[in-house]
């Protein structure tokens, strides 16, 4: 019989300790978010869902070398990270094309300036070009700050970085944006 976990470390000790029902627990509250994650770090959505499940299986092979006194997202996000940068190089050869981006825009903010649904389109086509024109080192600090929101700490623990790098590279990402919505006279807002 199982009591209530509520914490992903818990559930974590626990699969270490041979509950591997607990990890498709965590299976289930990940999925979506690696998901999220892996459609917006690829640019594409065509296999998607194999490579979480490369995550998970990865993720449950490794599992005992997770120290449960430390965050589990972090830990898995940088498997994932790990996953997504190993099948970009694998498919290098590829253009890339990136996912319709009108989400790093409020709904709200989205709804608000569009009327209609070719305004919107042509609002979602200009984000997307602002983004072709960042350099993936810096596209991925901003998914996986504004999108994932992650904190400047776990970042740093997903790519291997300083914290300070984070906020210099965040920085560099918005000014990249900034930059290229300027070059077309497009009126940008931080």
């Amino acid at each position: 019989m199982h009591d209530q976990v509520s914490t992903d470390e818990e559930l974590a000790a626990l699969v270490q300790r041979g509950d591997v029902e607990r990890f498709g627990m965590l299976m289930v509250r990940y999925e979506p978010k690696l998901m999220r994650y892996g459609s917006r770090f690829l640019a594409q959505t065509d296999d998607i869902r194999e490579i979480v499940q490369d995550v998970f299986i990865k993720t449950y092979q490794d599992i005992q070398s997770f120290d449960t006194t430390q965050r589990f997202s972090p830990w898995i996000y940088r498997i994932a990270h790990n996953t997504f940068a190993n099948e970009l190089r694998r498919k290098s050869r590829n253009p890339i094309r990136l996912p319709d981006f009108d989400i790093l825009l409020s709904h709200s903010a989205a709804i608000e300036s569009s009327d209609s649904e070719s305004e919107r389109a042509s609002l979602a086509r200009m984000v997307e070009r602002g983004l072709n024109s960042i350099s993936p080192k810096y596209r991925e600090v901003l998914v996986l700050y504004f999108m994932e929101e992650l904190s400047y700490k776990e970042i740093a623990d997903v790519l291997r970085v300083p914290v300070n790098t984070v906020g210099v590279r965040l920085a560099r990402a918005k000014s990249a944006l900034k930059a290229s919505y300027t070059e077309r006279n497009i009126s940008y807002e931080q």
